[in-house]
């Protein structure tokens, strides 16, 4: 009897029962706490572009991803996120465990101001919630660059500030014309 030999062509692989060829993955992952994940918008880039809503829980994923590497970004006026972005691959599986772990954001005022006119060694910068003050002084040590960022301020409040200039000698100038800053 003569040996038979079978000759295939056009074969590019093999598909294993139960393998997922049609490049339908997934990936998921959890913002905490649910509290803030809760509506959290979740941005993917990549091969595939797309975004969701962290349900109640936290949780979110996108589904119907190719392989290929990719990048998810949470997005919720208020927090920040640690870490504020995850890059990871696809290849041939599902991906779990993309969590991002929410903080409140401490609201901050940008200040800047035109220099005095005067040679001074700094400046110092004054915050009242009343317009007009009384005014309490922020920053703990002179200011020497024209800007300052006040921070820990909170949320829907209006802020007004002065600032005055600081001679060598430690004479301190009347104060500024204010300015306010109103926090979303």
């Amino acid at each position: 009897m003569l040996p038979l030999l079978l000759v295939l062509s056009g074969c590019a692989g093999a598909v294993l029962p139960g393998s997922n060829s049609s490049g339908n993955f997934s990936v998921s992952g959890n913002i905490s706490p649910s509290s803030a994940g809760n509506g959290t918008s979740v941005a993917l880039s990549g091969p595939s572009s797309a975004s969701t809503t962290a349900n109640s829980s936290g949780n979110y994923s996108f589904s119907g991803l190719t392989n290929g590497t990719y990048t998810i970004t949470p997005i919720h006026s208020g927090y920040t996120f640690t870490p504020n972005v995850q890059n990871f691959s696809i290849d041939g599986s599902d991906v779990s465990g993309i969590n991002f772990t929410a903080v409140p954001s401490t609201p901050t005022a940008q200040l800047t101001w035109q220099a005095s006119t005067s040679v001074v060694t700094g400046y110092n910068v004054y915050r009242s919630t009343t317009n007009g003050g009384p005014y309490l002084k922020v920053n703990t040590t002179l200011i020497t660059q024209l800007s300052y960022t006040d921070s820990g301020l909170t949320a829907s409040t209006t802020y007004y500030y002065v600032t005055t200039a600081v001679n060598a000698a430690g004479v301190e100038s009347v104060y500024s014309n204010q300015a306010s800053a109103k926090i979303p």
